[in-house]
């Protein structure tokens, strides 16, 4: 019987070194192998994540200086913006101003004119009351003579050349 015992332990012995040799050393040389794969895929995996993180990383950077840089076009669009209509406003008043002043202008021949013509009506008006009263009082010809002697002197044209009566006269009362 310790034979055949020795022999089934010898049978067992056997069959465990087969069972080691064909069967746990492939299987532990597959999990080595799978280990050393998997090491070399959550390497490659870490490696993709840095590559990601990096990415999202230059990405996010890239949108904020996108957005800054949006901002700082609004900005200086507003600025432009702000600056052509105070230029337009510029340019309206200066349209305004020469206006006002080429309105002026006319506006001071027009009453330049109109004064000569009634500084001549009222020379031409004096001119013929002194004939009239020259004409129809015989007796006071003296006073009137020498009036109308100085006003046939008075040239209102030459006064404007020289530009004399700038000053008016005082308000006399009466």
């Amino acid at each position: 019987m310790k034979k055949s015992l020795a022999d089934e332990a010898e049978v067992h012995l056997k069959f465990s070194a087969k069972l080691h040799s064909e069967v746990e050393k492939p299987l532990m040389n597959f999990r080595e192998n799978f280990k050393k794969d998997m090491k070399k895929c959550y390497h490659h995996i870490a490696d993709l994540l840095k590559q990601l993180a990096s990415r999202y990383a230059l990405v996010e950077k890239a949108r904020k200086a996108l957005t800054e840089r949006q901002r700082d076009l609004e900005m200086k669009t507003q600025q432009l913006e702000i600056k052509l209509s105070n230029k337009t406003e510029e340019d309206i008043k200066k349209a305004r101003r020469k206006s006002t002043q080429a309105e002026m202008v006319t506006t001071t021949l027009e009453l330049e004119r109109l004064e000569v013509e009634r500084v001549e009506m009222i020379w031409q008006h004096l001119c013929q009351y002194t004939q009239l009263r020259h004409e129809t009082d015989m007796f006071n010809q003296s006073t009137i003579e020498p009036v109308d002697q100085l006003l046939r002197k008075v040239d209102p044209a030459k006064d404007r050349e020289h530009k004399t009566g700038n000053i008016r006269p005082v308000d006399m009362e009466i």
